[in-house]
């Protein structure tokens, strides 16, 4: 029946997804994924959208990753500002992502909750679902960096 709701979504997707019916509205909500399962996502997107081979794509991917290269500002900074962009957005791919880049950078939990606080201060409560989950991505993966420690 989900796909009455939401035509064009795989069926993996939809089995996937938590269904709540509230009056006359659908609210999906996907369930949190786990930053081994969200690695592997990416790089099967990833992959695929490497496969498409569109100069423009390509051109747009390595902009994206000269963007946080060392410049003016050093990449692990810019890695601080892309986490706090990618909470202001409400976008969990991103800031798993930077979530991700800010631990292998070597920022403390201290130093990545203090730039989730800019976010959450920039945006307001409207952020507390990123950051509800960014915690439980940062709790993964510093027990995966202690693990291998």
């Amino acid at each position: 029946r989900w796909h009455q709701w939401c035509p064009g979504l795989s069926v993996e997707y939809l089995i996937s997804l938590r269904h709540c019916r509230s009056g006359r509205y659908t609210v999906l909500t996907m369930s949190r994924r786990t930053m081994q399962e969200f690695r592997e996502e990416r790089a099967a997107g990833q992959a695929r959208l490497m496969e498409i081979d569109h100069q423009g794509l390509k051109r747009f991917l390595r902009l994206d990753t000269a963007a946080y290269e060392d410049g003016a500002l050093p990449g692990r900074t810019k890695e601080l500002l892309g986490l706090v962009a990618s909470m202001a957005l409400r976008c969990n791919d991103c800031t798993d992502y930077h979530l991700q880049q800010c631990v292998k950078a070597g920022y403390s939990r201290r130093e990545i909750m203090d730039a989730m606080n800019v976010a959450l201060i920039v945006t307001g409560s409207i952020v507390i679902p990123q950051l509800r989950d960014a915690v439980q991505s940062l709790d993964e993966l510093l027990a995966e960096q202690d693990h291998q420690a």
